[in-house]
């Protein structure tokens, strides 16, 4: 179990606090890039509860300011895009992307008040289809070139899951959680009537499992006691808040970003190699779609696909769990070990350091692939 302070400590995500400000030293996914067109450029969303307008100026590249002007404080959601800039629509002050103030009607000709304020904004890049935003302190590392982002050798689109009403790190422990599938996911399957390979898979005795930290997170393997493949090195938990998983011929990539302390936004990057290793050509505008609700107008989980089920284990959970209350057991090695990697990466942010998994070499990030030896370290690759 743990202290309430350091529950909150490793939640908690929100400026100033000790885990949001370790959050913000990564890239985050943020939205798809499609969703803006020229019909509708500008979209609202809260990020590590933080409200942001992001928009896709005239010239075609996208911002991120502070939602409420720093004059009056109206949301510049409805403020008016001219290039690259967004203008107020209260009073038609006017900001680039970096947030600088170019004009302020009304303040006299030669007023330098424009000059001495700031509204708060942050980079944003595109890749794969998908937008990224970086929320830290400037310089800004490296924004990662995972494969699933960045390979042509095969189909990428991109979900876009229902909210989690609960903390991000009770979607990320899950991660770390190597034994629930055998309940979880084939054993429910199963006591539903749902034919399943792959809960037939999971549905099998475990005999032994292990966790190991590597330069990107925690790797995992499991060791299965039946007549079946004896032994599954899956792909390792990203730290902070990435889960990868490769699905048969599927890769995809998922993204916990908290929204606040009590939702979750899940995006997750779905490609499919075509088996031939050359690339072929890819679409100008990487597709999008939503992952349909599995709540029923009861309230009750329908429980019928891996989603739905992990979903009401973390749900169930509370907004966020009361981890005092918890009895820790063997088998959650990987979330003890993923508790005390944050606490540590979090004394390292607060003692002025860099946390891991991050890149600042353009030599080690021309794609970063998931090996299929050992334990699946993780190797930058070209």
């Amino acid at each position: 179990m743990l202290s309430a302070e350091k529950n909150a400590r490793l939640t908690q995500s929100g400026p100033g606090t000790p885990g949001g400000e370790l959050l913000r030293r990564y890239w985050q996914a943020l939205w798809p890039a499609c969703d803006f067109t020229s019909g509708n450029p500008k979209k609202r969303l809260t990020v590590m509860g933080e409200d942001l307008v992001v928009y896709r100026g005239d010239v075609g590249k996208f911002g991120c300011v502070a939602e409420h002007c720093i004059h009056r404080g109206c949301s510049l959601y409805y403020g008016f895009l001219e290039a690259g800039a967004i203008r107020c629509a209260y009073h038609g002050w006017k900001f680039e992307r970096d947030g600088t103030c170019v004009e302020q009607p009304f303040e006299g000709e030669n007023s330098t008040y424009k000059d001495r304020v700031r509204q708060r904004a942050y980079p944003v890049q595109e890749l794969g289809g998908m937008l990224f935003i970086y929320m830290g302190p400037l310089p800004a590392p490296l924004l990662p070139r995972w494969d699933t982002l960045v390979r042509n050798d095969g189909k990428r689109w991109i979900e876009i899951r229902p909210t989690l009403a609960c903390n991000w790190l009770q979607a990320q422990e899950n991660t770390a959680d190597t034994t629930h599938t055998y309940f979880l996911h084939g054993r429910m399957m199963q006591s539903k009537g749902i034919a399943s390979p792959a809960a037939d898979y999971y549905h099998r005795p475990i005999s032994s499992y292990e966790f190991e930290l590597s330069e990107w997170g925690i790797e995992k393997r499991i060791y299965y006691g039946d007549n079946g493949p004896p032994e599954e090195v899956r792909p390792p938990l990203v730290f902070p808040n990435i889960l990868r998983i490769n699905e048969g011929r599927n890769e995809m990539q998922h993204w916990r970003v908290p929204i606040d302390d009590t939702h979750t936004r899940v995006l997750v990057v779905w490609f499919t190699p075509n088996g031939t290793g050359v690339d072929q050509p890819q679409p100008a505008i990487v597709p999008m779609e939503y992952m349909p609700d599995d709540i029923g107008p009861d309230g009750e989980y329908a429980l019928t696909t891996f989603n739905s089920q992990d979903r009401m284990a973390w749900e169930t959970q509370g907004p966020l769990v009361d981890r005092t209350q918890e009895h820790l057991g063997a088998s959650d090695e990987g979330i003890i070990m993923l508790r005390k990697l944050l606490d540590e990466q979090i004394a390292i942010v607060e003692a002025g350091g860099e946390p891991m998994a991050l890149l600042r070499d353009p030599a080690k990030n021309q794609i970063i692939s998931f090996s299929s030896h050992s334990l699946n370290h993780l190797t930058p690759a070209g």
